[in-house]
């Protein structure tokens, strides 16, 4: 498969993305999903996914250098993922083959408001996986996403002692929340803060996390933006109006652009910003991963949105 986008600059920011990698099968339906009922698909395709593959496209996409660990089967399928996941600048180099294993697939279902159900099929049990290699040379960045307990554990402490942002995709929680302990920065889900902190009121939730980790601690709300804690205060920024045609993957290209900008430099509030224009993009465009925008489109579309951060 012929490369897709340039070799990246040797000053580029380096990210260790750590965690799931999957094959998705991608129908698009022209009505809402009924449970039990029978729909005829406007579109069928097939191509990469996975929290953290996801993650490690975004970044590449948007100028970085990204090395993704995770595994995939021995089987065809998983050859395609490398594949493509080469295609877009990726190194693959820290990513196991498990013999007489299949790949992790998932079927997903894109509905006209570009909402989507995902059913997910996992071949792999990343936490029976032990003994992660971590890259050699100098990182700039983590972001694991808890799926793969051990190099999570071992990433995140990494990124610590270099003192680099070492950030996790709290999109649901780790079976050992001591896992986020290392963090330098806890991105939640609505979901996953709520099963934390046995709140619905996210305000209390933020909050709450906020005085018992050492981690900046934020939530992600979709279409709504993001909130954060700042010192004593709450922040939010409002999402970017697209009209979305498919959300699949917003969230893991979110977390992928924001540790981009921490490794770059840029502040908390600039990062999400960068990652709100990415996702909203993301949104707007077909085809699960293959609509995530390069690093020019995001420029431009954050030059011709003016900030509004506060709460």
């Amino acid at each position: 498969m012929a490369r897709r986008f340039a070799a990246r600059p040797r000053n580029a920011p380096r990210i260790l993305c750590a965690g799931s990698i999957t094959h998705d099968h991608v129908y698009t339906i022209p009505e809402t999903l009924v449970v039990g009922g029978k729909h005829r698909a406007t579109s069928r395709f097939v191509i990469g996914g996975g929290v953290a593959a996801n993650a490690a496209v975004a970044i590449s996409r948007l100028g970085g250098r990204a090395t993704l660990m995770g595994a995939v089967g021995s089987d065809e399928v998983g050859e395609l993922v490398l594949d493509e996941l080469r295609a877009e600048g990726i190194d693959v180099h820290r990513i196991r083959r498990l013999d007489a294993t299949a790949t992790p697939e998932s079927l997903v279902i894109v509905q006209p408001d570009g909402s989507r159900t995902i059913v997910a099929h996992a071949g792999i049990d990343l936490g029976r996986l032990a003994d992660p290699t971590l890259p050699s040379g100098e990182l700039s960045a983590v972001l694991v996403d808890a799926r793969w307990p051990d190099a999570t554990r071992a990433a995140l402490k990494s990124a610590r002692r270099s003192g680099i942002p070492g950030v996790v995709d709290v999109d649901r929680l780790p079976a050992d929340s001591s896992l986020l302990d290392e963090a330098s920065h806890l991105v939640f889900s609505e979901p996953a803060m709520a099963e934390l902190t046995g709140s619905a009121d996210l305000d209390v939730g933020l909050r709450a996390v906020a005085k018992n980790m050492r981690a900046h601690v934020s939530v992600t709300l979709g279409e709504r933006g993001v909130t954060w804690v700042d010192g004593d205060e709450l922040r939010h920024l409002d999402g970017f109006p697209v009209d979305a045609v498919d959300t699949t993957g917003a969230g893991d290209v979110f977390h992928g652009a924001f540790t981009l900008a921490l490794a770059e430099g840029a502040s908390e509030s600039i990062g999400f910003r960068f990652a709100s224009a990415t996702a909203a993009l993301k949104c707007s465009r077909p085809r699960a991963r293959a609509g995530i925008p390069d690093r020019a489109t995001v420029d431009e579309f954050l030059r011709s949105h003016p900030p509004t951060v506060g709460r």
